[in-house]
Formats: C-alpha cells, sequence, structure tokens
C-alpha cells in the first residue's frame, strides 16, 4: 500500500542504502550464531565499574551542568583532554582545534555536508570502510578507488588519481577496516607530498590507531603533515582533518568521537553540527572525561591490547589450520579485522550463506569496494568474540570454504 510520503523522498535519497553490517548485526542477536561480521569491542573489557563511579560523581559534583545543555564544541575540560593527550604524538593542537561529535559516523556526515557537491570526485582506498561511503553517498560523491596491499594505499596509483582533481582523500591508516593493513611510514610521507604538491587535503579516520600489538607506532599522517609544514606555533593549520573516537577505547554506547581541524574549518564544523543536534550529549561527555582522566585511559588500553592480540592470534592460528589452500588473508599489525581473499570464481556472498546454515557469519567484502569488485574477498572480526567460540567459528567456516573451493561455481557464484 502506498502512503502519501511515497514520491516525495528528496533525490538524493536514491543514493542511500541499508548497511550491509548493520543487516549482518542481527546474526548476533541469535545466540547460536559465531559472529565475525560486525565491528564490535568485545563487552569484557568496559570499564562499567569506572562507568558506575563516574556517573555518580559527575551526579554530585556536576549534576545541573552535565543535565543542560551546552557549547556545540564539546565540554571544554574534555577537548583539552583530548588535546593534551595529541601533543604527546606531536600534533600540535588546542581545545579550539576540536569539536566532539556524537561518533565518528556524525563526523563522516558532516564533511560530507560541508564539504561535498554532487558529482564530487573522494580519493579512497579500495577497499574502504563502508561508513564513510554510506555518509558520503547522499550527498552525490563519487569515488576514485586506489589499491591497497599490506602497507596500505599505494603511492604510484594515487598521483594517477590526484590527476583527476578530487575534493579531498580519505584514509583510514592504522589497522584499516576492513583489510587491517597499516601504511607504512615511507607511504605517509609520501601521500603528504603528493597531496601538497596537488593541493588535495586529507581527511585521516583513525579509530584503531592505539590498538596496536606489534611493531613499533607510527606518527600519524596529521603529524607527518603538520612536520612538513612546520606547525610549530601552538596552532595546528595543516590540510589534514583527523578523526578519532571513545568507542574502541571506553565503550561505543558512548557515541563519542572528536574532530581535529584548523579553527575556521571547526567553526564550519560548529554551524553544521547547530543544525543537526546542537551538541553531543553533555552528561555522556562529563561521564566520558570523569573515566579517562588521571591516566585511567593509557592503563585501561593495555588490557585491550592484551585481550585483542590473543584473540587475533588464536583466529589466525585457527585459519592456518583450517582453511584450504588458495584462501589467503592479511595479518593486522593491531586494530579489530583480517581480510580474507579468495579464490577469483568464489563468490563470498554466496559463501556466507552456506556459513549461516552453519552458524558462522562474517561480512562479504563486495561493498567495501565503492566502484565494484572483491566478490571474493571477506572481512572478520577477532575484537569480539573469546578464544574458544573463535576457534568453533574458523573451524565451521573452515569447513564451508573447503566445500565451496571444491565445488566451484556451484557454490560461489563464479
Amino acid at each position: 500500500m502506498q502512503t502519501p510520503w511515497e514520491y516525495r523522498y528528496a533525490h538524493r535519497t536514491q543514493k542511500m542504502g541499508s548497511s550491509v553490517i548493520r543487516e549482518l548485526l542481527k546474526f548476533t542477536e541469535q545466540p547460536d550464531i559465531i559472529s565475525f561480521a560486525g565491528g564490535l569491542p568485545a563487552p569484557e573489557v568496559f570499564p562499567v565499574k569506572e562507568f558506575q563511579e563516574a556517573c555518580n560523581q559527575v551526579l554530585t559534583d556536576h549534576g545541573a551542568q552535565a543535565l543542560q545543555y551546552s557549547t556545540t564544541e564539546g565540554y571544554l575540560p574534555l577537548r583539552e583532554m583530548i588535546a593534551r593527550h595529541n601533543t604527546r604524538y606531536s600534533v600540535r593542537v588546542t581545545a579550539e582545534n576540536i569539536m566532539i561529535t556524537s561518533g565518528s559516523q556524525q563526523a563522516l556526515d558532516f564533511i560530507g555536508r560541508l564539504f561535498i557537491n554532487r558529482g564530487d570526485y573522494i580519493v579512497v582506498e579500495s577497499p574502504t570502510y563502508l561508513g564513510a561511503l554510506q555518509a558520503w553517498n547522499a550527498y552525490g560523491a563519487q569515488y576514485i578507488s586506489v589499491p591497497s596491499d599490506e602497507n596500505g594505499m599505494i603511492m604510484d596509483k594515487l598521483e594517477e588519481a590526484l590527476r583527476i582533481g578530487p575534493k579531498f582523500i580519505y584514509i583510514l591508516p592504522n589497522f584499516q577496516n576492513p583489510s587491517g593493513s597499516t601504511l607504512s611510514l615511507e607511504r605517509r610521507k609520501r601521500l603528504v607530498l603528493l597531496a601538497d604538491q596537488y593541493g588535495v587535503p586529507i581527511v585521516e579516520d583513525d579509530p584503531y590507531g592505539q590498538l596496536r600489538y606489534d611493531g613499533d607506532h607510527i606518527p600519524s599522517v596529521a603529524t607527518l603533515d603538520s612536520r612538513y609544514r612546520n606547525d610549530n606555533d601552538g596552532e595546528y593549520t595543516g590540510s589534514v582533518i583527523y578523526l578519532s573516537t571513545f568507542s574502541k577505547l571506553l565503550a561505543p554506547g558512548l557515541r563519542l568521537a572528536w574532530v581535529i581541524a584548523p579553527p575556521q574549518v571547526i567553526r564550519k564544523l560548529v554551524m553544521t553540527k547547530q543544525a543537526a543536534d546542537l551538541h553531543t550529549s553533555s552528561f555522556n561527555q562529563h561521564v566520558a572525561y570523569e573515566v579517562a582522566k588521571g591516566g585511567f585511559l593509557d592503563e585501561h588500553v593495555k588490557v585491550i591490547r592484551a585481550t585483542y592480540k590473543e584473540r587475533r592470534d588464536v583466529m589466525i592460528e585457527m585459519m592456518e589450520e583450517m582453511f584450504p589452500t588458495g584462501v589467503s588473508w592479511t595479518k593486522p599489525l593491531g586494530g579489530m579485522f583480517l581480510w580474507g581473499v579468495l579464490p577469483e570464481n568464489v563468490d563470498a556472498a554466496e559463501v556466507l550463506k552456506v556459513a549461516v546454515e552453519r552458524k558462522v557469519a562474517f561480512v562479504p567484502g563486495g561493498s567495501f569496494h565503492p566502484n565494484g569488485g572483491g566478490k571474493n574477498t571477506m572481512r572478520l572480526n577477532f575484537s569480539f568474540s573469546n578464544p574458544d567460540n573463535i576457534r568453533e567459528g574458523i573451524e565451521r567456516l573452515g569447513v564451508t570454504l573447503k566445500e565451496a573451493l571444491k565445488n566451484g561455481e556451484k557454490v560461489g557464484g563464479g
């Protein structure tokens, strides 16, 4: 039955679609499904006790302020804490460079509203984060896909893309979602140089940067850009907009993230946010600050790293044992995901149908490629499931993949 709204949707809704991942998360509600599909942190590492104490403390000491309307930019002590943290990594920013958002997804949406006109080209990695594509599809973005490997975006291919004149480059340099790859230091430096040469700014999305399990920390693209531009006066004026979040460090239910950008960009983002939701939850910001202050966050991240490293190692060990010849995968240095590649004639979406019958789920990789391809790829999350479930789930998936490769096009779709 048609409604009076049927023919009244805005043109931009034509490019909107339901998230494949959100749909697959329904599987996590079924207790007998072992799901490697969602990008979910482990609930076992949520600091519930600290949150309970922080809620009581905030209501006792700052109840009226925490329950009231607030400034659009965000709670000043929280922004100052974020600025101090980033200064440790040589990004010289102040609270004036920071705006708090209701999750990184809101930040991506605001960037789309602020910068993208219909038909604008955006350079992205292939594969890239599906949430960014969903945010920007509504604004009519077109994508220039640059291939990547285990060391991130391939810079020679990037230079070809920059000649087209894109609006900006979008990149996830650390333990990328979905591939798990990390952009090498050499390529980060080349990225900064190429972006400057062609006059194209960069959006750096870094939700996983602190979740490194092996190797040494690599400076962020924003840091390298700041050094390249010699930003030593205490005000960040670089060509990189940097995004990060508390979702992977404290709890995703807070819906708290932040944007670091030059002050003039922050002012435009503030106006964008005022039109959207006025400000992010005052109470959530106060509670996050109360939990994170005093060095707790640095110690808590160590717990998260140890937990996720064990789960990553178990998943890789089981894949080496159970997956058939012809299937390869990344070995991420951190983050929450690894990326599987099947033979070209095997369709991961068809494999998923059989896998779900065996009560195991993953995300087919095709949706992470904005210009097509990747049907033979798959994303696996290792952070959410405990080691026993990882072992059982990978064993089930291994049996499914062996059948798919044996039957070829009959199971794989070809």
